[in-house]
């Protein structure tokens, strides 16, 4: 049997041939380290590097590519924005909806002083900008919130949320983990002064790469995550402060950064719009095909449009990885169980104590035979329930 990938949440996969490409040519050919020489295969590299970070930020409207910072995951990105920005005494507004990645470094600064109030959503999690804008203190600095939850697939209002954080005069932490690649993003437009990235999920790249996009302005006040070499001021003890290496000490992954530089342009060769209708339209198939069969709760938003092309469902006496177990070992189909790195998420649907979800996460990829696929392999769960696929 074929393999049916719809784990695409955790990382996209296949990857457009470009990407492996520019990979393999990085690794192979050119063969050299970022900011650190001045042959010609270095200042190959640098061009190169210099060219991902004005593509990243011509994507997403941001105001300088310069503020594109490099790092090695979301979860670094969304660490280096609230370690480096928040003191004690400080307030942040989140939410339940929130990835562990966004959870644990609040949690951490909690114990340093900082203030934290989480959010609630609705049955279906959404959040409510009325809701974050209750929240909101005289010493908040920060509202720190996924664009889309990894576990419903709910699209939160951002561009409502955006304008009260910026009339408020505090600060916006996007996470896009599960929105870039997927969805369209404009930095400016929705008023967000902090966006963290994952390169490997929807915007095609490698594993171990992501972003974080800075306002003009914020940098003043957010510290460095780490402090090291960076190719410039060499002889100075402090960090330099220009960007982008007051962020980006050591060497820089060369390879998956270009990777992003290839997701990028596939994404852009295929448009925004036409990927956003093509994932709803794969969603609305999955929803329609599951929502016929019996004992089957669907996680999340019921219209599509509220939604991006994560889908986490429960089977009625079945645990979660079971069922995962059953699909990959039975019809070749790769999904992900449990509670996705989003414990809050699980607690407030219900589905905690019972090991979480069974995730099925669309890409760019998915077919519509595959959907299919996977309807017909959950019928056979929910047909025979004491007899389930061996």
């Amino acid at each position: 049997m074929e393999r049916i990938y719809l784990d695409n949440a955790a990382t996209s996969w296949p990857k457009p041939k470009a990407v492996y490409e520019i990979v393999d040519q990085a690794m192979r050919v050119w063969g050299a380290p970022a900011g650190r020489g001045a042959y010609r295969e270095a200042e190959l590299i640098d061009d190169q590097m210099k060219v991902t970070r004005q593509e990243l930020a011509r994507f997403l409207n941001a105001p300088a590519a310069d503020h594109v910072i490099f790092t090695g995951s979301c979860t670094d990105s969304l660490n280096l924005a609230l370690m480096g920005l928040l003191r004690p005494g400080d307030h942040v507004v989140t939410s339940v909806i929130e990835h562990n990645s966004i959870l644990r470094p609040l949690f951490a600064l909690e114990q340093q002083g900082i203030q934290v109030t989480r959010v609630d959503c609705d049955d279906e999690g959404l959040l409510n900008p009325a809701d974050i804008k209750t929240a909101l203190r005289p010493e908040t600095k920060l509202i720190a919130l996924s664009h889309v939850s990894n576990v419903t697939g709910a699209i939160q209002p951002i561009a409502e949320i955006g304008a009260i954080a910026r009339s408020a005069g505090v600060l916006f932490l996007v996470d896009a983990a599960q929105s870039l690649g997927y969805l369209p993003l404009d930095f400016e437009e929705m008023k967000i002064d902090l966006l963290a990235v994952s390169g490997h999920k929807g915007l095609m790249g490698i594993l171990g790469t992501g972003i974080l996009v800075i306002r003009p302005g914020v940098e003043k006040d957010l510290l460095p995550f780490r402090r090291g070499g960076t190719g410039i001021l060499s002889d100075e003890p402090e960090q330099p402060e220009q960007l982008p290496e007051k962020y980006e000490a050591g060497n820089l992954g060369v390879p998956g950064i270009l990777s992003m530089l290839e997701g990028v342009r596939y994404l852009q060769s295929q448009g925004m719009a036409n990927i956003r209708q093509e994932i709803n339209a794969l969603t609305e198939q999955l929803l329609g095909g599951i929502a016929e069969l019996p004992g089957i709760r669907i996680l999340g938003p019921t219209q599509s449009e509220h939604r991006s092309g994560v889908v986490s469902l429960t089977l009625e006496d079945f645990d979660p990885q079971e069922v995962a177990l059953g699909l990959d070992s039975s019809f070749r189909i790769q999904t992900r169980a449990g509670l996705h790195c989003a414990p809050e998420m699980h607690r407030r649907l219900g589905t905690l104590a019972s090991g979480g979800a069974l995730r099925l996460s669309l890409g760019h990829f998915t077919t519509k035979q595959e959907v299919e696929q996977v309807v017909s392999a959950l019928a056979q769960w929910v047909g025979a329930p004491t007899n389930p696929p061996s």
